[in-house]
């Protein structure tokens, strides 16, 4: 993209400013040494929520605007909130900050929406739940799990997907992507890489694949490693807690195993 006319949306000139600037409802981006961070305004804080023409203006204005203070080819991580995003938006971000020699890799967000765009657009996503309003009384502490995650794409190497819930991938998790969820996870494909379930310490959880070939497989504080010698065949597979640490049994064979309170090891 070599200018601003081949953007997919159309994008209108910001009024001019008739009074002080709140900086919560504007686009900021600061240093965090190894990488820069990109902050949309949150929708729920402002008066007036900005529409995504304006926050593409206010981006192209923060990007050409001044000394840049960054080196070429500098990691960026965008905190969209509880801003909704699409595919087109987050590749149009994506474009900008590329022209200027930056690359984003991580995307911090609230809604379920843009965590999917910016996952099946191969970008790590870090999905945390709302915030509640600051009026609002404190509630006592629940075990309560936002809604699960699903994610028809593959998790390529590198990619690191976080969610305050369970995370259901439709595809494959490759060496060097991970999965960290705060209650299950479950793999229909193959999973590769790091899986990491009942990452706030619920030994409850599960982590199901139909092809179990693990870099490391993590369920609370627990862990386990993929064996040296892989089997000869595969099956769909499930690991869970025992007293003796992680163990995978075969899913047909999970039921019985649980209530027999034994593992099925490979």
């Amino acid at each position: 993209m070599t200018s601003d006319s081949s953007v997919p949306i159309a994008v209108s000139v910001v009024p001019e400013n008739t009074g002080e600037v709140n900086c919560h409802e504007q686009v900021r981006i600061k240093s965090d040494q190894r990488w820069l961070t990109l902050i949309l305004p949150p929708e729920a804080e402002t008066p007036t929520t900005a529409s995504w023409s304006d926050l593409w203006q206010q981006l192209k204005q923060r990007l050409n605007a001044g000394e840049r203070f960054w080196q070429p080819n500098t990691e960026v991580h965008l905190v969209a909130k509880d801003r909704l995003l699409d595919g087109r938006q987050l590749q149009a971000i994506a474009d900008a900050l590329a022209e200027d020699r930056l690359q984003l890799k991580r995307v911090y967000t609230s809604r379920r929406q843009t965590a999917v765009a910016a996952a099946a657009a191969g970008y790590s996503v870090e999905q945390a739940p709302p915030v509640s309003p600051l009026n609002q009384k404190p509630e006592a502490p629940t075990t309560v799990l936002a809604e699960p995650l699903y994610l028809q794409t593959t998790v390529r190497s590198g990619v690191e997907i976080r969610h305050p819930g369970s995370v259901i991938i439709l595809g494959e998790v490759n060496p060097g992507g991970s999965i960290i969820a705060s209650g299950d996870i479950l793999v229909w494909g193959r999973l590769r890489g790091i899986a990491h379930a009942g990452a706030e310490g619920n030994q409850e959880c599960l982590i199901m694949a139909l092809q179990m070939e693990p870099t490391q497989l993590r369920i609370a504080d627990y862990l386990a490693r993929a064996p040296e010698n892989p089997p000869a065949q595969f099956y769909p597979e499930v690991a869970y807690v025992t007293p003796e640490g992680i163990r995978i049994a075969r899913t047909t064979e999970f039921s019985k195993t649980q209530s027999l309170s034994m593992g099925v090891g490979r």
